[in-house]
């Protein structure tokens, strides 16, 4: 397993939990079982297991051998990933191989099967055991759906049991039953009420599909179970007996659905060229998605907020087997497993960390915290508060290859290629440099008043941010650029002024902060301003400081003439003095 698949969880649970009605929460130890996976990338899998961690020389002594880094890791805390693993799904295929029914007399389903009974088919089921490729989204509470491709495969467990009625005898008949035939005569894959996928009766069917321009739906795994029987009545007539033979039969149909949100992933691009030769790139889509990249060796690439981690479905950790005379939970041999996609408070990145691409905006619906939807037993750095699921990302960098541009989605393989959005104005957008100036217009010993200025490097044109205020952004907040300036924020006016009063002297910058040129087209860069206020840049300022320093020396004055006079009417007299 390649290394940089996978990043470490932040905090580890050493927790043990009890999974009711379940014989085991313990999935198979890494590299004991032959699933078409090493033995590091099986150990990443179990992120639902209870992590208590067991030291190396522990494992050693119980097990007699070592154990991989990533097994020992993965046994004390949960892997991460940064895009959907493969994993899941090809454990799940291989595993899906060791999943037997049973035979006529005995039905194996699991807890949560959903049981039909007829006069001879009792314990009947279609069950859904896993869809791939797919992810389970941890939105917020109350919204997890299942993400699937449109393309992918469905497995599922059908399975039943036939009753045959126990012979009866009176004292002129006997009758006796049979079982003539029984089978799973058609099994069907629907989307809502359309069939799109079929096989002939199998108790582990895996159905192929492909789902169009659905949005959402519902996957329904349905399965037709026929059974004959041969019925004998043997009637004795005087010295005679006549023989009865009819064949009884039952067809029961069973299903199981299961929502899903099909992963139609279509996203839409703008652009922009920055002075300096930078280039912006914002791209956006309606569902979560993984990123993209901007050149084409992909090492300059841009991640959203989503994380992944991958667990077992616990549901298939047992099986019940049942019989006509009881029921008995016994382990599964096969564990379906499956992509988990979440908000991490690591948040939105890009790569390289160093010298790449700057984001410079994102947006989506806020959402709240989607950690009570996930299992106290899984340790992922998912977010603990209020979100934004970054529906769109906008970035600033210095190289770019639009044709190399490729988004990548939350579910496995899926992969596009963004198309130029034609909303608000087409895909391009103008940037230019904007010129910031700021001036003391007027100023008493209290007060100063600040004039600032924003205009069109180029043109000249006055930049009117009252009109730009009124735009709207991609995520539906207000838009508009501002200046600050003095810890306030102002808007220019029609003719590019707006003034400020402020009481404190000192040396004040203004800052232009345009509005993103997602929603304004021209946009402009930012630029900065000084101005400098101090009360000696009037007369009235320098004769108030006199006074001020004045009355400051007056004590002084009186203290020396006091002390002048003092030292004269006790200190030595002149000659003149003594002799008249």
């Amino acid at each position: 397993m390649r290394t940089d698949a996978w990043s470490v969880a932040v905090a580890c649970l050493l927790v043990v939990s009890s999974i009711a009605g379940l014989v085991t929460a313990t999935p198979p130890r890494p590299g004991t079982e032959d699933n078409g996976l090493t033995e590091n990338e099986s150990a990443t899998l179990w992120s639902r297991d209870s992590d208590d961690y067991m030291n190396e020389t522990e494992y050693r002594q119980r097990y007699g051998e070592n154990r991989t880094a990533v097994h020992q890791l993965a046994n004390g805390t949960d892997i991460t990933f940064t895009r959907p693993p493969a994993t899941a799904a090809t454990w799940t295929r291989n595993d899906f191989d060791d999943l037997e029914a049973g035979d006529s007399q005995m039905s194996m389903h699991p807890e949560h099967a959903s049981l039909e009974d007829g006069v001879f088919i009792e314990d009947a089921h279609a069950t859904l055991f896993a869809v791939h490729p797919s992810t389970r989204g941890h939105l917020e509470a109350g919204d997890t759906p299942l993400y699937v491709a449109p393309d992918g495969t469905v497995r599922g467990l059908v399975d039943y049991r036939v009753r045959i009625p126990n012979g009866s005898q009176s004292s002129n008949s006997d009758v006796s039953w049979t079982l003539v035939d029984n089978e799973i005569t058609d099994v069907r894959l629907k989307a809502g009420d359309d069939v799109v996928a079929q096989s002939s009766g199998t108790h582990t069917p895996a159905l192929e599909y492909q789902l169009d321009e659905a949005w959402s739906t519902t996957l329904t795994l349905e399965a037709d179970i026929e059974v004959e029987l041969e019925k004998t009545t043997e009637t004795s007539i005087g010295n005679r007996t006549e023989t009865e033979v009819t064949y009884p039969s039952e067809t029961i149909t069973v299903s199981d659905s299961v929502d899903v949100e099909v992963y139609n992933l279509r996203a839409y691009s703008y652009y922009a060229e920055y002075p300096n030769g930078d280039t912006g790139v914002a791209i956006f889509q309606s569902r979560p998605w993984q990123g993209y990249t901007l050149t084409e060796d992909s090492e300059s690439s841009v991640r959203g907020v989503w994380r992944f981690y991958t667990a077992r479905d616990p549901r298939w950790d047992s099986l019940v087997r049942a019989t006509g005379s009881n029921e008995t939970e016994v382990t599964s041999d096969a564990l379906p497993v499956y992509v988990h996609a979440y908000p991490s408070r690591i948040g939105p990145r890009t790569e390289p960390i160093r010298d790449g691409p700057r984001i410079i905006d994102s947006w989506g619906q806020e959402r709240t915290s989607p950690q009570a939807t996930i299992e106290d037993t899984v340790s992922v750095e998912v977010v603990d508060q209020s979100y934004t699921p970054t529906y769109g990302l906008a970035v600033r960098a210095d190289e770019v290859d639009r044709d190399a541009l490729r988004v990548s989605g939350i579910v496995r393989g899926i992969n596009v290629t963004p198309s130029a959005s034609d909303v608000g104005g087409g895909p391009e957008r103008e940037l230019r440099e904007s010129r910031l100036t700021a001036e003391v217009i007027d100023q008493t010993n209290d007060q100063a008043t600040i004039r600032v200025e924003l205009r069109d490097n180029e043109t000249g044109t006055p930049i009117d941010l009252t009109a730009d205020e009124r735009q709207g952004t991609l995520n539906g907040e207000p838009g508009g650029g501002y200046i600050t300036i003095a810890d306030q924020q102002v808007r220019t006016n029609e003719s590019g002024v707006a003034v400020v009063t402020v009481d404190q002297p000192e040396f004040y910058t203004a800052r232009y902060h345009p509005s993103t040129w997602l929603v304004a087209n021209p946009a402009y860069v930012s630029d900065t301003a000084t101005a400098r206020w101090h009360p000696l840049g009037t007369l009235d300022g320098w004769f108030a400081l006199f006074v001020e320093v004045g009355w400051q020396f007056i004590p002084f004055i009186v203290i020396f003439y006091a002390g002048k006079r003092t030292l004269r009417f006790f200190g030595p007299r002149d000659d003149s003095e003594r002799y008249p």
